[in-house]
């Protein structure tokens, strides 16, 4: 992957600047570390979403299972729970792709008050700028509404690790641009391509909760958030920043142990034939079925991977690799899913 870029001439700064000034007013804080977690709904005190939180959870701890996309209609807490995870996790907001950003802003562009006095400077691009922050995490709402060919190069970016810059007859290779891709999109404006969302390791479908009482406990939470966030002596806020640092510790250690848990062949062959079942282009699938199974497998602190560690990631990581068309869009997991991955990890017959 190689992206062309060139200087702009001194006749273009006013419209870079603007481009990028507006660029700046639609960003919110990312990458920076927040005075108060107090601010922001601390994650414990998130309602549901057990299929988004288990996907970051099983990212952060193992992140060669590659990027979370999260899709589901609007108004269903996608970016909080995102924000509420990184916030727990290392105390800060993701590093965000504003809607809009232009190539430079993503890839690295160059300093513009630099160029005015006849220099050359590169600035930092948001990829790089994810790497090295805290969490690690480009989070990209809507990612959906972005060109094919941005995301493209910010997947392959994700999955190398290299950013691969041409510019004014000078070529160089970025490494170690490192970062786990989270995305958001609301099916209802659009897919991705079957060739991108293939390259995302784990899907995550969020819908609205379906019953009142969970409906009304959001509610609850959140108004009671609202009323007791600037209370210093709140133990409503006190008991669930305990519980946020809690989950942190068993992430933390999960993350550690995760390359020392241990796998039977059979559940690798169980893997394979999912793969198989499924009639999946590739071998990415089974792969990321094994890494998010033994990532689960060391959340729970369990020494060997099993076939319901791979039962339960089953879902996430198979829903997006279907093959169902060519819309951008997938059909949802249904219980005839469900049924066909226990037949294949049930199966006695070997």
């Amino acid at each position: 992957m190689t992206t062309e870029d060139r200087t702009p001439d001194a006749g273009e700064k006013p419209k870079a600047e603007e481009a990028k000034a507006q660029e700046a007013e639609a960003e919110e804080p990312k990458g920076e570390r927040h005075q108060g977690e107090r601010r922001m709904l601390p994650y414990s005190l998130i309602v549901g979403q057990e299929e988004l939180r288990t996907a970051l959870e099983i990212a952060y701890v193992s992140p060669g299972v590659g990027g979370v996309l999260a899709t589901g209609q609007r108004g269903t807490a996608k970016t909080t729970t995102v924000r509420a995870f990184t916030t727990m996790a290392v105390s800060e907001f993701p590093v965000t792709l504003p809607i809009g950003a232009t190539d430079d802003r993503v890839l690295g562009g160059w300093e513009i008050p630099e160029l005015m006095h006849g220099k050359s400077t590169r600035a930092e691009g948001l990829l790089e700028r994810a790497a090295r922050s805290a969490s690690r995490m480009l989070y990209v709402d809507e990612i959906n509404l972005l060109d094919d060919y941005l995301v493209n190069i910010i997947l392959d970016v994700a999955s190398t690790g290299v950013l691969p810059l041409e510019r004014d007859h000078h070529s160089e290779d970025l490494r170690n641009v490192e970062f786990t891709l989270v995305g958001t999109m609301n099916p209802d404006e659009g897919g991705l391509r079957p060739q991108l969302l293939d390259r995302f390791g784990l899907v995550a479908t969020v819908e609205s909760e379906a019953t009142d009482e969970q409906r009304q406990r959001i509610v609850e939470t959140v108004l009671r958030f609202e009323a007791e966030r600037e209370a210093p002596a709140s133990e409503f806020i006190a008991e669930a920043l305990r519980r946020d640092g809690e989950r942190k510790a068993t992430l933390d250690t999960a993350r550690e142990r995760v390359a020392t848990v241990r796998y039977d062949t059979d559940v690798v062959a169980r893997c394979a034939r999912l793969a198989q079942d499924f009639a999946l282009a590739g071998h990415r699938g089974e792969l990321v079925l094994m890494r998010a199974a033994r990532a689960l497998a060391a959340i729970e602190g369990a020494e060997r991977v099993s076939r319901d560690h791979v039962r339960r990631v089953a879902k996430p990581a198979l829903v997006h690799r279907r093959g169902r068309g060519d819309t951008g869009t997938f059909a949802a997991w249904t219980d005839q899913d469900d049924e066909r991955v226990r037949a294949v990890l049930d199966d006695r017959t070997d």
